[in-house]
């Protein structure tokens, strides 16, 4: 007994002594992490992310008045539209007041237009979103002279409601038909509309969102007839999407039943909507249908005011959407007159139509025939007058051409593909530049062109604004971001590198990545990779809304304190690198952006300081797409993969949208057949798929019968569906959730 005695004394001892070891150990331990959280920041929190703790001011809602220097904007309590001086900023007077209405009153209003005479207003309430750009509204008509505020309609619930240029009438869309009232009497236009048959005056779902538009209605200059397009989607085949009782907002009709919401989707190859082109005279009531030369299956992407009273400007565009067509229609006679004819190799961007300026004696056209985006200058009868500017560059944004000055504001990525400055040509094609400073700016002209608010910022500072006059030179700054800068400072950013790197193909790609605060380049770093990869898009730009989820890539900051090297590269068919990179792509879509991915990965683990064994992609939409693409590229470059929304087979998707870029799958089968379903033995990598299921862009059907082909090629997978939501998915806790999925499937797996 002596003896164990002594022994369990020691041993007791020797515990003691081990337990206050472990103590100080675990002290220092303490004292090291707390070092390096000091030395790291502040942890980022994902619900500080996704609640716009990190939000930027921004100056919106910026109306530039015509022909002056001022510009009117929303007060901030909604009540009033004010009118400020782009030189000074200060208010120059009120030119709506709720609290001076007389008739309906209105607590506050989202939105407003003004008669191009100012002598009425149109005031939007109880907005309600329907697709991307469409949607319905109350609105409410003011008289500047009276003050008398009265509803537009007794049904409410109005579209598109567009002025006539003398103020006196407005147009709007009521359940797919058109309407004219002013003020006191309503005519019906047309009685054919119908949902899901024949849509009047909007665009129908692939028309909106693929030629990016929501309103078809144009006035005369005279104001004596309105022209629209006409939609018969009556042979279009419809998508059934599936409602649940759900939350935030909840759906109490569906609380044992769900509901069905069908809709007109024209799918690659399959019928679209028959489009045509019609006017009306107020003074006698005729209806003409316009004599447009357009095969059964073109488009009608624009119809367009002008200033002469006898013409209106249709756009057309073949199936293939490789030929643009603009015709100068008469709307008494509906004689058509073909003005210009736009074609070039692949496919006309969809940008470069939408920036097309139509205006009393010039039309204005962007094209990138000669290999990149430029403008090119026609008379208001299609005549070329000369090319306005020249240079291995894509001009980006088009901001208008003065007929007084001749000269053309336009943005351009001139100096780098990722970066964006402000250009003035002369009417002698002398170039200047307007922004002083390196990054990305975004400009907002006065409406006679002497001043501009430049919205600028790079990948490491977020947004400050700032008016500019028409020779460059800064007036005054007018909002910055100073606080979120400092209070970004305290959580250790390291800021984010671009760098270049040169593929196996001999093919040059930009990119970016941002390292942990601890950086030490003598370890071994597992890498998340994001990117998008569609057509003519952008990931590696020098802005604040830089990084997977924008606001300055505070997402990926996230993941590099979880102790990720984080990087996104732009691939081929990307934007701003001219009209060989980007339509590099046409007919095959995925196979070299999946490729460059690839090669990517590849290129990051030769790197000393990052592990091969340990890379991951994900991506949003197209990127989704790619995502799965990449990881059944066949090299096994990635061990992970999230894929958010993603189309799984080209077929599934619209028709607008994937004949541009690939045809129908009747004309290049070959080239549908590259899709994520049919590579689906190749899989490699741990992947999540995740997927709203009332998503109206890029359906539920492409997750369902991608996880079906993964399950019949025996490959574990993990799937998380949304209820009721669409392609953005968010709404309540949707959003910080489906974050935290991709932040926990890389820790699990990498």
């Amino acid at each position: 007994c002596s003896i164990l005695l002594q022994i369990y004394g020691i041993f007791y001892i020797f515990v003691l002594l081990k337990l206050e070891f472990m103590k100080r150990i675990l002290l220092l331990c303490a004292t090291m992490l707390t070092a390096l959280q000091l030395m790291a920041g502040e942890p980022i929190s994902l619900k500080d992310i996704t609640n716009g703790a990190f939000a930027t001011k921004r100056i919106s809602g910026v109306n530039p008045l015509k022909g002056t220097s001022e510009y009117a904007q929303i007060s901030s309590d909604g009540r009033q539209v004010v009118k400020y001086s782009f030189k000074t900023g200060s208010s120059t007077g009120v030119i709506f007041d709720l609290a001076d209405a007389k008739g309906e009153q209105l607590k506050s209003f989202d939105d407003y237009q003004i008669s191009s005479d100012g002598s009425r207003l149109l005031l939007q309430t109880n907005t309600n979103r329907i697709y991307r750009r469409s949607f319905t509204a109350n609105f409410y008509l003011y008289d500047v002279k009276t003050k008398q505020l009265k509803k537009l309609s007794k049904d409410g619930s109005e579209q598109i409601p567009t002025f006539s240029p003398d103020g006196r009438q407005i147009a709007y869309v009521h359940q797919n038909n058109i309407y004219i009232t002013d003020g006191e009497s309503v005519k019906q236009v047309t009685t054919d509309g119908e949902f899901n048959k024949v849509i009047n005056g909007l665009p129908d779902w692939v028309n909106e969102e693929e030629f990016g538009f929501n309103n078809a209605l144009a006035w005369s200059a005279d104001s004596k007839t309105l022209s629209w397009i006409r939609y018969d989607e009556s042979e279009v085949k419809s998508y059934t999407l599936q409602f649940y009782k759900g939350s935030h907002p909840a759906y109490d009709m569906f609380d044992i039943y769900p509901g069905d919401y069908s809709y007109k989707y024209p799918k690659a190859g399959e019928a679209n909507s028959k489009v045509s082109a019609w006017s009306y005279s107020l003074s006698d009531g005729a209806v003409r249908k316009y004599d447009l030369p357009l095969a059964a299956d073109g488009y009608i992407p624009r119809i367009k005011s002008t200033f002469d009273a006898n013409r209106i400007i249709l756009y057309t565009m073949n199936r293939h959407q490789d030929e643009l067509n603009l015709y100068a229609a008469n709307p008494l006679t509906g004689t058509c007159k073909l003005l210009i004819k736009e074609s070039v190799p692949k496919y006309v961007k969809e940008e470069a139509m939408e920036g097309i300026s139509i205006m009393k004696d010039y039309i204005l056209v962007p094209s990138d025939r000669d290999g990149y985006m430029h403008l090119y200058l026609y008379n208001k009868d299609g005549k070329l007058l000369h090319q306005i500017d020249k240079g291995n560059y894509d001009v980006t944004e088009i901001y208008g051409y003065d007929e007084k000055t001749g000269n053309t504001y336009f943005q351009a990525a001139a100096r780098k593909p990722m970066q964006r400055e402000i250009y003035v040509a002369d009417k002698s094609g002398k170039l200047t530049c307007l922004s002083a400073r390196a990054g990305w700016n975004v400009a907002s002209f006065s409406g006679d062109y002497k001043y501009f608010l430049n919205t600028w910022s790079d990948s490491n500072h977020p947004y400050v604004f700032a008016i500019y006059d028409n020779k460059g030179k800064e007036v005054r700054e007018v909002l910055n971001n100073d606080e979120l800068q400092a209070k970004l400072a305290k959580y250790g950013n390291t800021g984010v590198e671009f760098f270049t790197f040169t593929t196996s193909e001999g093919v040059k790609l930009n990119g970016w990545m941002v390292k942990p605060a601890n950086f030490d380049a003598t370890k071994k770093y597992p890498v998340i990779m994001h990117q998008y990869s569609g057509p003519g898009s952008q990931q590696v730009v020098d802005n604040w809304s830089v990084g997977s989820m924008g606001s300055g890539a505070m997402f990926d900051y996230y993941l590099t304190q979880k102790g990720y090297i984080v990087v996104t590269v732009d691939g081929r068919g990307t934007g701003a690198r001219g009209a060989e990179f980007e339509k590099c792509t046409y007919l095959k879509l995925g196979d070299l952006e999946s490729k460059d991915q690839a090669e990517a990965a590849l290129w990051l683990g030769k790197q000393s300081y990052v592990d091969a064994s340990r890379i991951g992609i994900w991506g949003w939409s197209f990127g989704g797409f790619n995502t799965l693409m990449s990881m059944s590229e066949g090299r096994n470059a990635f061990k992970a993969g999230v894929a958010i929304a993603p189309p799984t087979n080209w077929r599934y998707y619209d028709s607008v949208y994937t004949e541009r870029y690939m045809r129908t799958p009747q004309e290049n089968a070959a080239g549908y057949a590259i899709n994520p379903i049919n590579r689906a033995e190749k899989l490699h990598g741990k992947l999540l798929i995740c997927h709203g299921l009332t998503d109206d862009n890029v359906h539920p059907q492409n997750a369902f019968e991608y996880s079906e082909a993964l399950v019949q090629a025996d490959k574990d997978f993990k799937e998380n569906l949304y209820t009721n939501r669409n392609h953005g998915i968010y709404g309540g806790n949707t959003r910080n959730h489906l974050l935290r999925q991709v932040t926990e499937w890389f820790i699990e797996n990498l």
